[in-house]
């Protein structure tokens, strides 16, 4: 029997501890031989004074310790953690008792955000690790020694697993047990629980660019305007540091370091947003859409689409466009 400890911060998401909680609690039951241990035990801890754990959505989830009770020498299978939670003094609780209780784990692993925690220990440092995609620049910013991938739903590296937002975390539990108890017993579980045991599309987490007007006042963000009004024109370094009157040089300095990236990733990112949000929510053709954001011929706008999504833009839409199309 496996021993599975879930750390669940307060002030999240609970749906992500209850439903990792029940793949492994069918991972447990089902095909079990006559008077056979339970494959995994599963112990649920929280950070808080007393063992309740509040969600966002106002439930509540009673937790069976509270973290400081748990002595960290104690020989974990597996350390999960969902999450880091809204407070600092919560994820540094997590974090000391982390840093003492790894390396009596087999495994360490972390959904969303709580990958921010694993590489507050340094159990990130030098691995591929991934997380929530709105926090995947703030991690390479703060923890340069990580290798953080955007793409995947979840990543292994040696004993560390990540993954990325929310319910993500189910596809790395249901790989959890295809590495615990083998393909079949996972299959069976994504079968019963009408879940995929591998996802179409790559596995990629679909992030999503903030394609809206900037809400500064300058130059810079008026351009930021500017290029999602004419996201159809060329709209190369020069012509937009002639918008602005810069240099080149000095226009892509000025701009990155007020945006956070260089003009030309801004201006593919921006194209890609507006593709996307045209086939959610419109019936033009592939060729009106790639025109229109700037892309030129609907084979351009396959090329890009297969490489950063890992989906065509006809799969793209039937996954994701407005049910009113339909």
């Amino acid at each position: 029997m496996k021993r599975f400890l879930i750390i669940v911060p307060d002030g999240g998401m609970l749906f992500e501890a209850a439903g990792i909680a029940d793949i492994l609690m069918q991972a447990s039951q089902l095909r079990l031989a006559d008077n056979a241990q339970p494959r995994y035990r599963i112990t649920v801890a929280t950070t808080q004074p007393i063992p309740v754990i509040h969600g966002q959505s106002g439930l509540n989830l009673l937790a069976d310790h509270r973290l400081p009770e748990l002595d960290p020498r104690t020989e974990w299978d597996t350390i999960m953690i969902t999450g880091r939670g809204i407070d600092e003094e919560e994820g540094t609780a997590v974090v000391d008792w982390l840093r003492l209780a790894a390396p009596h784990a087999r495994r360490v692993v972390s959904i969303c955000g709580g990958a921010m925690l694993l590489a507050q220990c340094g159990l990130l440092d030098g691995r591929r690790a991934t997380t929530h995609w709105r926090l995947l620049e703030t991690m390479q910013a703060q923890y340069p020694q990580v290798k953080v991938e955007s793409g995947p739903l979840y990543i292994q590296d040696g004993p560390v697993w990540t993954s990325g937002g929310v319910s993500s975390g189910f596809d790395l539990t249901l790989a959890l047990v295809e590495e615990d108890y083998g393909f079949s017993l996972a299959l069976e579980i994504a079968q019963n629980m009408v879940m995929y045991l591998r996802r179409p599309g790559g596995q990629l987490q679909f992030s999503r660019f903030q394609l809206q007007q900037a809400s500064g006042i300058g130059p810079i963000s008026e351009l930021q305007n500017w290029i999602l009004a004419h996201l159809a024109e060329e709209l190369s370094v020069e012509r937009l540091a002639e918008q602005v009157a810069m240099s080149p040089r000095n226009f892509t300095r000025v701009f990155t370091r007020e945006t956070g990236i260089p003009p030309a990733r801004y201006v593919a990112e921006a194209r890609l947003a507006a593709a996307r949000s045209r086939l959610e929510q419109s019936s033009e053709t592939l060729e009106q859409i790639a025109a229109a954001s700037g892309f030129g011929s609907s084979i351009n706008l396959r090329r890009i689409f297969e490489r950063q999504l890992h989906l065509t833009p006809g799969e793209y839409r039937q996954r994701f466009h407005c049910r009113k199309l339909a």
